[in-house]
């Protein structure tokens, strides 16, 4: 059960990777935050605590996805309809 656990929180750290690459405040800043979330939390052996903080990072991943699409959404808006407004 631990070994699905460890491939689980590893294939989330990779996936918040990979979306933390576009971060307003940069890449580097996520990575160091997000480097610093999963270490604070390397300690945890219990399975439900980490199944709990899996869920909590997969929380983290559709708020991002939503922050991205909210961002695109608005260049478009702003793009094609903000002329009709001069």
């Amino acid at each position: 059960m631990a070994s699905s656990l460890r491939g689980e929180v590893l294939n989330l750290y990779k996936n918040l990777l990979y979306l933390g690459r576009e971060y307003p405040k940069g890449a580097d800043y996520f990575r160091s935050r997000l480097k610093a979330a999963f270490l604070k939390n390397k300690d945890v052996k219990d399975p439900e605590k980490i199944k709990e903080l899996i869920a909590r990072g997969e929380f983290v991943i559709k708020e991002l996805e939503a922050l991205y699409y909210l961002r695109k959404y608005r260049a478009m808006k702003r793009r094609y309809y903000d002329e009709d407004n001069k």
